[in-house]
């Protein structure tokens, strides 16, 4: 009795204590570990009783589980992390059979990991989308994730309210929210990609939500598990999906249409501003912060286009045209230039209104632009719409449309305009590969150069300048003013700060250095354009560059030079557009290695490779499958049948000629590369059935060649013209081999190009 006495006045005594004071009176010096569960409702009474306890009670260890921390002394907090990709798959496995049995993940893993992606990898979302699984297929369920919210309603019964649905658990978190961490909630949906603070600070404040408050908010959602703060110098804040979903409704509810505004408009200028920071030495960190913010800008492209905005979207369709361009981003480039220009009218019109001449740029005034500015920020669209299309697309060579927008914008751009002189509009030097006048090149080159230096900045002057190099390093007697130009734009370049300036005019310096013969120089030059183009992340520049110092490797080192092609062929297996182009030359070096190693099957093989391969099934598939016909011909010659060779070389320049319009003279100077395999091949025919005729026809070719293209612009070509001419120079003598030689110098393209067609040049016994 008196036991129990004892008990029940405790009892009675205790019944008068605080609550808080009984637990710590129990507890005392008790080792225990109390578990708190599902804190943020109650967050300042759970904190307070923690730290209570952890004062007065040292054998007392709390682990509490919240959407926010307690924020007590001696909290650590972990993170509850999505679930990995094998955890999450794995729940959906097993709650799925549960739902349906004999379900397996397997059945569609595409579509099974789809919805672990989108769902975050949330556990309950996981399961409340398994038990949908009893009457939909994982495709079906994963094509309506779009209104998750609506479709993952089915929980169990016996959880509590807020969890049976995916909206309840989100709407539990929602009611808790203060009215402005609510406003910067659903402001931030409109943010794709996540944000930085200095983004959110531009888009979400406003006089309801201070700009100085921002911060503060980020970091209060971010605690309560509703954003995800990432790390780093530029720490980026974004939703899980399921969350910005829930964001998003919301932020459609309230009408914000003011938030959709201020983000189009900073992205806007985010990317005018970017425009000048690329060309110098801010370059990498630009191209990082660009890299970043690309989900955002195409956003506000969107929406600037849907919405009909045409100089929102001209400023950033322009403003990221040269991002794109590095990035190799040549579709989506090209669909944006596509459905910007559909917002306004055609600015090569044969009715269109002539260009004034302007001191600055469309991109260099404030919105709205004035009249003649928006003129020609359309006109600028339209080039690199023009060039988007012909890039990498030689069919354009055929296109009417593309052909008199051409010839519209050479005849825009007159002199007397110094914008003429300013990129983009420098560019359209390229236009007259499109209109066929390439017997221009070299005048609009030597324009743009002098133009460039009268009107135009440090970067205006490089590209013209290493533009130039290029042309004039194909055209006889233009070497020494090419390796000119290549050395004052890596001046420019230098001084500007421009890494990707700096290795397009190292590998234009390269170019020269392999035409004049200087290997070691070649081999530095490619070697550093490399290490620029990986450091800027330009990865479709790298395949090209490093075929073609394979090729000049191997020069001194064959084994070393083949790997390298090796390596180029197997980097671009991936890619497109400049990848896609040095897997062909990759592919083509390997040929002549195989032939000069008298490996001629071996040769033929790699040749067996090419008709599949994506740049010769492409565009103009008849001209790039000529070519590798004629190469197959010059091969069989070498390898002892020369009259076979010439007769599948006649059919690959039939090929090639098969085409019109524009397309006919660029395919002319393409033709030049053959020149000398032809000549080849007739020297081969010409040894084998002692016929002079063939012998001069192909000193007649090589005098073509040196007369219109200097010395050959690749080792391995020098090294074929080098036997032919060694060879021929004993057929005919040093005179016979001198006048024939002479008498194809005198040629002009379209003459050179007809005596490589004429009959006589592939059945020298007219058979």
């Amino acid at each position: 009795m008196l036991h129990t006495g004892s008990a029940v006045a405790e009892v009675i005594e205790g019944g008068r204590k605080d609550p808080a004071r009984r637990v710590v009176d129990h507890l005392g010096r008790r080792r225990v570990l109390l578990l708190l569960d599902n804190c943020e409702h109650v967050i300042q009474a759970a904190a307070d009783l923690a730290d209570r306890l952890l004062a007065e009670c040292p054998g007392v260890t709390v682990l509490a589980t919240s959407r926010e921390p307690l924020g007590v002394p001696g909290e650590a907090v972990l993170p509850v992390e999505p679930l990995p990709d094998p955890s999450a798959l794995r729940l959906l496995g097993e709650r799925g059979a549960a739902a349906r049995p004999g379900f397996r993940t397997d059945e569609d893993p595409a579509a099974c990991a789809e919805l672990c992606r989108r769902l975050d990898g949330l556990p309950l979302a996981i399961e409340l989308a398994a038990a949908r699984l009893r009457g939909l297929t994982p495709r079906q369920l994963a094509d309506r994730l779009d209104s998750r919210f609506a479709l993952l309603t089915a929980g169990s019964r016996t959880l509590l309210p807020r969890q049976q649905t995916l909206r309840a658990v989100v709407d539990w978190s929602w009611d808790l929210l203060g009215d402005r961490e609510r406003a910067v909630l659903r402001r931030l949906s409109v943010f794709a990609g996540g944000c930085t603070l200095e983004s959110a600070e531009a888009v979400v404040a406003d006089a309801e939500v201070p700009r100085a408050e921002v911060a503060d908010l980020l970091l209060s959602l971010v605690d309560k598990s509703l954003l995800v703060a990432g790390l780093g110098d530029q720490p980026r804040y974004w939703m899980l999906e399921t969350i910005h979903e829930y964001a998003a409704e919301r932020l459609a509810e309230a009408a914000e249409t003011a938030v959709a505004d201020r983000h189009t408009r900073h992205y806007r200028e985010l990317g005018r501003a970017a425009r000048a920071r690329l060309r110098g030495p801010e370059q990498l960190d630009e191209l990082a912060r660009l890299d970043s913010e690309q989900e955002n800008i195409r956003a506000a492209l969107r929406r600037a286009v849907d919405a009909g905005q045409e100089q929102d979207a001209l400023v950033l369709a322009l403003s990221m045209a040269g991002y794109w361009m590095l990035r190799d981003y040549r579709a989506e480039s090209r669909a944006w230039f596509e459905a910007v220009a559909a917002l306004g009218p055609d600015p090569f019109a044969e009715d269109a209104p002539p260009p004034v001449p302007l001191a600055v740029g469309p991109l260099d005034v404030p919105l709205p632009m004035p009249p003649e500015q928006l003129a020609e920020a359309r006109r600028h669209l339209g080039l690199h719409r023009l060039l988007s299309m012909f890039s990498g697309d030689m069919s354009m060579l055929d296109n009417s449309g593309a052909l008199r927008t051409a010839r519209r914008i050479l005849e825009t751009y007159t002199p007397d305009l110094p914008q003429s002189y300013r990129n983009p509009v420098l560019s359209r030097v390229f236009t007259v590969f499109l209109t066929g006048e390439m017997e221009r090149t070299r005048e609009v080159m030597d324009d743009a150069v002098a133009g460039a230096r009268a009107h135009g900045g440090p970067g205006d002057l490089a590209y013209a300048l290493q533009l130039r190099a290029r042309l004039l390093n194909d055209l006889a007697g233009g070497l020494d003013q090419a390796i000119a130009d290549s050395e004052e734009a890596l001046a420019l370049y230098t001084a500007m700060g421009d890494r990707w300036g700096l290795a397009d005019a190292l590998s234009a310096k390269a170019e020269n250095a392999t035409k004049s013969g200087d290997a070691a120089q070649a081999e530095l030059a490619f070697r550093q354009a490399i290490e620029l183009s990986t450091q800027l992340g330009a990865h479709q520049e790298v395949p090209m560059l490093r075929a073609r110092l394979g090729e000049v490797v191997a020069e001194r080192d064959p084994e070393a030079g083949e790997r390298m092609v090796r390596e180029a062929i197997a980097e671009s297996a991936a890619g497109t557009g400049d990848a896609e182009g040095a897997r062909l030359y990759g592919r083509l070096v390997m040929c002549h290695l195989h032939v000069r190693r008298g490996e001629y099957a071996e040769a033929l093989a790699v040749l067996d490779q090419l008709p599949a391969d994506p740049a010769v099934r492409g565009p103009l598939p008849s001209v790039f499958g000529g070519i590798i016909t004629c190469i197959r011909g010059w091969v069989v010659a070498r390898s002892g049948d020369p009259r076979t060779g010439l007769d599948l070389m006649r059919d690959g320049r039939r090929a090639m000629t098969e085409l019109e319009g524009g397309a006919t003279v660029f395919v002319e100077h393409m033709a030049m590369m053959l020149m000398t395999p032809i000549a080849g091949a007739l020297v081969e025919y010409a040894r084998q059935y002692g016929h002079p005729a063939a012998a001069r026809r192909a000193a007649e070719l090589l005098g073509a060649h040196d007369g219109l293209s200097g010395t050959p612009g690749s080792f391995m070509e020098r090294a074929e013209h080098t036997r032919s001419v060694q060879a021929l120079r004993e057929l005919l003598g040093p005179d016979g081999y001198a006048a024939a030689h002479e008498k194809g110098g005198r040629l002009t393209l379209g003459e050179a190009t007809a005596l490589m067609n004429d009959p006589g040049t592939f059945d020298p016994a007219g058979d």
